[in-house]
């Protein structure tokens, strides 16, 4: 039976940063296997837990070159990508500031969650019971020093499984 969570704690953002680009490399392999694919990825921590940082650092391990920014006022930020899987889009979703879980449905993002790629979604809870099912969620929890987290990748879905089974071992 395969694991269905994996669990690192980060002492600094360079490891933060190397686990994210670990989990790019993975969402890779899944991609190269499975043309046309979509993740749905959630982003679960409190505020100043890193989510951006994160998802930054995954987005441009994926072999995006230009700045990442935090879709707070956006709501949503796509990113072309070129991988070795295709072509494909990283949609970054901050619902920090939405009051009803209604106005994601009215912005018109569902059309993200089945294009070639993934959508990872910072603050899910703002949108519950609108979204489509996960399958991944990433749990940051920020430590004592401001540069130490605890990161938890949760498999939700068969390929939420398959993308965990496909991280490197190293980094």
């Amino acid at each position: 039976m395969a694991q269905d969570l994996f669990t690192q704690h980060c002492r600094q953002e360079a490891e933060t940063a190397a686990l994210a680009r670990k989990l790019a490399m993975s969402i890779d392999y899944l991609l190269q296997e499975n043309p046309g694919a979509h993740l749905n990825i959630s982003l679960v921590g409190d505020l100043g837990a890193g989510k951006t940082t994160f998802a930054r650092h995954l987005i441009q391990g994926m072999g995006y070159q230009g700045r990442v920014k935090s879709p707070t006022y956006t709501l949503c930020e796509p990113y072309p990508l070129e991988t070795s899987a295709g072509n494909s889009t990283a949609h970054h979703f901050d619902l920090y500031r939405m009051r009803d879980p209604l106005e994601w449905q009215e912005a018109g993002f569902s059309e993200h969650f089945d294009a070639p790629g993934f959508c990872l979604v910072e603050w899910p809870e703002k949108a519950e019971g609108t979204l489509p099912p996960f399958d991944l969620e990433i749990h940051l929890t920020a430590g004592e020093d401001e540069n130490t987290r605890e990161i938890k990748l949760h498999a939700l879905s068969s390929l939420g499984l398959a993308t965990l089974e496909r991280l490197p071992s190293s980094y």
